[in-house]
């Protein structure tokens, strides 16, 4: 083959690959968009410049937290979360709650608001934190791990190890 063949070639791969991209990344924003509520503030990961000015809260469920989980993240759980978990909250201190994508953490979230915490949704979850090259955590330091919840929510997640 000849280079020309050779660069036209790559070229047809490189669009593509970035159309299929491009794609999912459109597929994944109108999916986020149709799970939010309008009102119901929301944080990207690039918008966070240290998770420490935030009280983290991770609400999936304890095995997918076992998995992987944000730094310093504590697991209050989705199905049976309970506001007595949060004693030891500061009403002072912003609150960050995410999960796989967003739409349960918004559900604890706006139980919190209703508490009187300022509290912000990690938009796209511990999916798009990972997509962003942000690091998670295991018991045993970081990880590449992330439990996708199932099989079909697994397209959403980029990079990182899946785990359902």
């Amino acid at each position: 083959m000849n280079s020309r063949v050779i660069r036209l070639c790559l070229i047809a791969t490189f669009f593509v690959l970035g159309q299929s991209l491009l794609a999912q990344s459109i597929a994944y924003k109108t999916l986020l968009n149709g799970l939010y509520d309008e009102e119901f503030p929301v944080l990207k990961p690039k918008e966070i410049k240290s998770l420490a000015d935030f009280q983290v809260l991770d609400t999936r469920e304890k095995e997918e937290f076992e998995v992987s989980h944000l730094e310093g993240a504590i697991n209050v759980g989705y199905d049976n979360f309970s506001m007595s978990q949060l004693d030891q909250l500061d009403p002072e201190k912003p609150v960050l709650v995410y999960c796989t994508v967003g739409a349960r953490s918004q559900d604890i979230g706006k139980k919190l608001t209703e508490k009187g915490f300022q509290v912000y949704n990690l938009y796209g979850g511990i999916f798009q934190w990972v997509n962003d090259g942000r690091n998670v955590y295991d018991q045993s330091g970081k990880t590449t791990r992330v439990h996708t919840y199932n099989l079909a929510w697994s397209i959403w997640l980029e990079k990182g190890e899946k785990v359902y």
